[in-house]
């Protein structure tokens, strides 16, 4: 017996949720890019607009971001008949790989800063990294609680970009700090400090996009949700024990297939009436259950074949 669950009602304020969080990053890595990018002209630092091209791509990311937990947040249609929640891992990939891509710019653009002789950055730069850090750094707290109250590892993958974004303040603070008070020889600092902070939004990308790939590719979740609904399944009338649990995570759903274990003797109703039990306890505790797909089996079925 399938068992749909409220997938309408999570799923869209879930999304909707994901959406208001994101939107607020683009508004505030916007004013960011843009106060940073013109103190890194004006304050000669080479890390400050490597934290720039970092913030913009920020942007691009939670815009990538909003449209996957929107399109996630779509009910199944004809065509998606397990819905869309597809969008939400895919829109973590590619912020991953937008990720990278800043990355892999920085350190190119910051080795090149390193080889060409330039004057020290001004330490007035010093105000708006010290800003930068403490803006990101709420951005990151902000959205990683709500990814995680929500299960999405499109926001997850927004508030590491807004971290990784922190990071790269941070390494160029110290390097502008180094690279200002040092004196002549110095002048560099900032640049290898550039280039540090490319190698930890590198590995923060790689962190990423493993974790989505797999949902991508109907990995299965954590194992202790699967260890919940048997549990919840065994605690209902009727059910003598479990077999079979397989969990599936699409967006902020997930689909069950569940194998219970009922009296021999049953009648066809009775087994129903367990089947339709065991999916409303279930959804009643998992609001993040979309459907569960109950097969009632023979107890005593179950135990020959487990003895062969």
């Amino acid at each position: 017996m399938t068992k749909p669950g409220p997938h309408s009602n999570y799923s869209a304020a879930a999304s909707s949720r994901g959406a208001r969080a994101a939107v607020v990053g683009i508004g505030l890595n916007a004013v960011l890019a843009i106060i940073k990018g013109i103190a890194g002209v004006l304050g000669n630092s080479y890390a400050l607009i490597a934290d720039a091209i970092e913030s913009t791509s920020d942007i691009l990311s939670s815009l990538i971001v909003v449209f996957g937990v929107k399109m996630a947040g779509k009910p199944a249609d004809e065509n998606h008949p397990y819905g869309h929640g597809k969008f939400e891992p895919l829109a973590a990939v590619i912020v991953s790989l937008v990720l990278f891509g800043a990355a892999i710019l920085i350190a190119v653009e910051s080795t090149h800063e390193i080889l060409t002789p330039h004057h020290a950055p001004a330490p007035f730069t010093l105000l708006v990294l010290f800003f930068a850090i403490i803006t990101k750094e709420f951005l990151f707290r902000r959205l990683i609680t709500t990814s995680s109250e929500i299960s999405s590892s499109a926001l997850k993958a927004d508030a590491w970009h807004h971290r990784a974004d922190a990071i790269t303040s941070a390494a160029a603070f110290v390097g502008i700090s180094i690279a200002a008070f040092g004196g002549p020889g110095y002048e560099s600092a900032d640049d290898f400090a550039a280039l540090i902070a490319a190698v930890i939004i590198a590995i923060n990308a790689a962190l990423l996009i493993k974790p989505a790939l797999l949902e991508l590719i109907d990995t299965a979740p954590n194992p202790e949700l699967a260890s919940r609904i048997r549990e919840i399944a065994s605690g209902v009338a009727g059910v003598l024990g479990t077999h079979k649990c397989h969990v599936r995570k699409v967006g902020f759903d997930h689909f069950v297939d569940l194998d219970v274990l009922c009296n021999p003797a049953s009648s066809i109703r009775e087994g129903h009436e367990v089947a339709h039990n065991v999916g409303e306890a279930i959804h009643a505790a998992l609001p993040q259950i979309s459907k569960v797909l109950v097969h009632v089996e023979p107890a005593d079925d179950y135990g020959r074949r487990s003895r062969d």
